[in-house]
């Protein structure tokens, strides 16, 4: 069942839809390392299913900046302690992972190459996140 403890209203849907979306920390720091690294993309594109963070329409790359919390990278020791609405959090957690899954097969069926990192990956890693595309773009189209 779909969220069962969140009431959805059409007043709560046309507020939510409102809500635009912030460039937060890595994902800037992402995007301009790209750019200072003479790669070209776009921002949060609408025009595909999931609005990946970074789309490199050049190579058809797809990047997603997951957080850790709402994307279920520690789900399993979230899922050991004890929380305020625990159960809701646990069903939303789990949605977004599905979604997740969704998107990203989606957009491969597409044609889109989807490249996937944890936040707290580029806040720590950026030099290896780099590397990554890199490696998929000179693997993939510049042999």
């Amino acid at each position: 069942m779909k969220h069962q403890f969140l009431k959805t209203t059409p007043e709560i849907s046309k507020r939510m839809s409102k809500v635009k979306t912030k460039r937060n920390k890595p994902e800037t720091l992402l995007a301009k390392t790209l750019w200072h690294k003479g790669y070209r993309y776009y921002l949060n594109n609408r025009k595909l299913i999931g609005t990946p963070d970074i789309t490199i329409t050049k190579f058809n790359i797809a990047i997603f900046i997951d957080g850790e919390f709402w994307h279920g990278k520690d789900i399993k020791e979230f899922e050991s302690r004890n929380h305020n609405n625990k159960e809701y959090w646990l069903e939303k957690i789990q949605e977004n992972i599905k979604h997740d899954s969704y998107v990203t097969k989606k957009l491969q069926q597409d044609g889109w190459n989807v490249i996937r990192f944890w936040s707290k990956d580029i806040m720590h890693y950026l030099d290896d996140c780099i590397t990554v595309i890199e490696d998929y773009i000179q693997s993939n189209y510049l042999e």
